[in-house]
C-alpha cells in the first residue's frame, strides 16, 4: 500500500455559467498540479458550473452541459497524471444534486452528493437541490478519502459518518463567502470536526466575486493534532501542493510556511476590490463612471475602482451645484489626480434652473424643501446614466450602509447605478478604510503606490451639500452612535428595549428603528453591492415592504 499522497489544492477564480472558462481553469490547475508532482488536484464546490448557480440549475440544458464537461475532464485523466475532484450539478433520475466527482483513470471514478443544504443568509440551496444520501469514503490510490461539500462540514453528522465508515481524511470542497471575521469561525469549526473524528481536515476554497458575494480563498489544512499545517493566501489564485504521509496514528500533512493573515481592514478592502473587478469584467463593462463629490464616500469608492480596474477604466465626474463648496471642488480634483483617474466637471445649475421653471406652476405657493434637494441628486443621476449610455461604463453608486439603513439616499438620484462597493460598509468603517488606504497600497492594486485622497476629505464633516451649510448630522445622530445602534438592530436583531439597556438613548433608538423600517422600499430598489457583514441588505436580510409590525416601537 502507498504510504505517501500528494494533494494539490486549486484555489481558482470561477465564472458562473461560463462552463468552458471554468473547464479551462480546471485544466490549467491540473497541469500545474502535474508539474508539482501531485497525485490529486482538488477544485472548489461546483467548480464546473460556478457558485452559487441559483435557478440556473433548473435548466436541463445547463445541467447536461456541466455533466458533459465532467466527462471531457474525466477523459483527460487517461494520461496517467493527477486525478481531479470537481464540483457540478448532477441529475440522477428525479433528483438534482450539488455533487463532487472524482475523475481518475479516464473516467468518473466516484460521485458524492451534498447532504446538508444551507438555507439561510445568502444560501437557498433547498430550493434547487435535493439532499444526497449519507456518504462513505472514496478509495483513491490506496487512500480512503472522506469527501464533503461545504455545508457538510459545518454540521457534525457527515464528518462523523465518514469517520465511522473508514475515512482517513476529511476533504472538503467549498463555496464559502467572505464575511468580516469569518476565517476564525472556519478554523474554529474545523477544529471541532477534527476533535470529533480524530481525522485531519482540508478546506479547499474558491476565490472570486459573484454578484454581491465574494469568495476569499484562504484554503487551509489542520492535522489530526489540530495544528495548522497549511494556510493559503486570502484573495489570491494559487495551486498549492501538500504532502501527506501515512503514520501509525493516521495521515499527516507535512507543515509548510503559512500565508500571513491580513489585518481586517485589508481583507475588507480586498473584498471590495474583488467584488467590483469580477462584476465589471465578467459582465463585460469597459469600466465605471462615478460622481466624485469631494466627500469621503465617493473618494473611497473611486479608490477601490482605480485599484481594482486600473485608473484608465475609471471616469470621475464632479457635478457641482450652487451649494458645492470650494473645498469640495478642490478635494475632488486632488483626489482624481492622486488616483490618476480621468476627471471632468459638469455643473448642474442649468438642469436645476430648468426643473425649477418647469415645476413652478405646479409648485406655486409652496416653499422649497427636500423636493428641491432631491431634484439635485436626480439631476446628477441622470447625467451619470447618460454618460453610461453614451460610452458604456457602468455607474458606480457610492452610498454606504449607514445611509441605506435609514433612507438617507435619493431614489433615482444618488442610488442610481449598477453596483456599490459601500453597500454593506457602515460610515465609521468608511472612515477607517479611508485612513487605511491612505497608509497602505493594497495587494494587487493597479494604481501607483501612494495615498488615495487628501486628508481633508477624511477630516471634514460629511455633507450632501444640497443646501447652504448642510451636514449629515443635521438629519442623523452622530455616526458613531448611529452605526452602533444599526449594528444591534441589523446584525444583532436586538429589540429597542435591549438596545436602550445597552446604554443608548430611547428616543434615538426608536427613531433609528423607524427610519430603518421605513426605508425598506428604497433598499429593494438599490443596486447590488459587496457583502461584508453577516447581514447584508438583499439576500441576507429579506424584510417585507409593507410591514405593520410596530409592537416594539414604544
Amino acid at each position: 500500500m502507498t504510504e505517501t499522497l500528494r494533494i494539490a489544492i486549486a484555489q481558482i477564480n470561477l465564472h458562473l455559467g461560463a462552463i468552458d472558462k471554468n473547464v479551462a481553469a480546471i485544466r490549467a490547475a491540473r497541469a500545474e498540479g502535474a508539474r508539482l508532482g501531485a497525485d490529486l488536484v482538488v477544485t472548489p464546490e461546483l467548480s464546473i458550473s460556478g457558485y452559487p448557480p441559483e435557478d440556473l440549475v433548473l435548466k436541463p440544458a445547463f445541467v447536461a452541459a456541466c455533466e458533459a464537461a465532467a466527462e471531457a475532464l474525466a477523459a483527460d485523466t487517461a494520461d496517467g497524471g493527477p486525478g481531479v475532484i470537481v464540483g457540478l450539478p448532477w441529475r440522477e433520475g428525479a433528483k438534482l444534486y450539488n455533487a463532487a466527482f472524482l475523475l481518475e483513470g479516464g473516467k468518473i471514478a466516484a460521485r458524492r452528493a451534498k447532504v446538508e443544504l444551507p438555507n439561510y443568509g445568502v444560501f437557498d440551496e433547498k430550493r434547487v437541490f435535493d439532499a444526497g444520501p449519507a456518504p462513505g469514503p472514496i478509495n483513491f490510490r490506496g487512500f480512503r478519502l472522506g469527501l464533503l461539500i461545504c455545508e457538510d462540514w459545518w454540521l457534525p453528522a457527515v464528518s462523523e459518518t465518514l469517520a465511522e465508515t473508514g475515512a482517513e481524511i476529511l476533504l472538503s470542497i467549498n463555496g464559502s463567502p467572505f464575511e468580516d471575521g469569518k476565517q476564525a469561525r472556519r478554523i474554529t469549526l474545523a477544529v471541532e470536526r477534527v476533535v470529533e473524528t480524530g481525522l485531519p481536515y482540508v478546506f479547499a476554497a474558491m476565490v472570486c466575486g459573484q454578484d454581491e458575494i465574494v469568495f476569499d480563498g484562504a484554503s487551509f489544512i489542520l492535522n489530526a493534532d489540530r495544528t495548522l499545517a497549511v494556510q493559503m493566501p486570502h484573495f489570491a489564485e494559487a495551486v498549492t501542493l501538500t504532502e501527506w504521509t501515512r503514520t501509525e496514528t493516521g495521515l499527516r500533512c507535512a507543515p509548510q510556511a503559512l500565508s500571513p493573515e491580513p489585518e481586517p481592514l485589508a481583507l475588507i478592502y480586498q473584498a471590495m476590490m474583488w467584488g467590483l473587478r469580477d462584476y465589471v469584467n465578467k459582465n463585460g463593462f469597459p469600466g465605471v463612471v462615478l460622481g466624485l463629490s469631494g466627500g469621503i464616500d465617493s473618494a473611497i469608492s473611486a479608490a477601490v475602482a482605480a485599484d481594482a480596474l486600473g485608473p484608465e477604466r475609471v471616469r470621475a465626474v464632479m457635478l457641482p451645484s450652487p451649494y458645492t463648496s470650494a473645498d469640495s471642488l478642490e478635494d475632488a480634483a486632488t483626489c482624481a489626480r492622486m488616483l490618476g483617474i480621468p476627471y471632468e466637471s459638469i455643473p448642474i445649475s442649468g438642469p436645476m434652473e430648468a426643473f425649477a421653471a418647469a415645476l413652478a406652476p405646479a409648485f406655486a405657493g409652496r416653499a422649497a424643501d427636500i423636493t428641491e434637494e432631491n431634484i439635485q441628486s436626480r439631476a446628477r443621476g441622470l447625467i451619470l446614466m447618460a454618460i453610461s449610455n453614451k460610452f458604456g461604463p457602468m455607474v458606480l453608486t457610492t452610498g454606504n450602509k449607514s445611509e441605506m439603513s435609514v433612507g438617507y439616499a435619493t431614489l433615482y438620484g444618488d442610488m442610481c447605478g449598477g453596483y456599490s462597493v459601500l453597500k454593506d460598509i457602515y460610515k465609521m468603517t468608511v472612515f477607517a478604510l479611508s485612513r487605511w488606504r491612505n497608509a497602505h497600497h493594497p495587494a494587487g492594486a493597479l494604481t501607483q503606490a501612494g495615498p488615495a485622497m487628501p486628508e481633508r476629505i477624511i477630516t471634514k464633516p460629511p455633507s450632501a451639500e444640497l443646501r447652504p451649510n448642510q451636514t449629515d448630522q443635521d438629519s442623523l445622530p452622530p455616526y458613531e452612535v448611529l452605526d452602533a445602534i444599526l449594528a444591534l438592530l441589523i446584525e444583532g436583531e436586538k429589540s429597542p428595549d435591549e438596545i436602550v439597556a445597552a446604554g443608548f438613548d430611547r428616543p434615538t433608538v426608536l427613531r433609528v428603528q423607524k427610519l430603518l423600517d421605513r426605508a425598506e422600499y428604497k433598499r429593494r430598489q438599490a443596486p447590488p453591492g459587496v457583502k461584508i457583514t453577516s447581514r447584508a441588505f438583499g439576500r441576507d436580510r429579506r424584510y417585507p415592504l409593507t410591514n405593520g409590525f410596530t409592537a416594539l416601537l414604544k
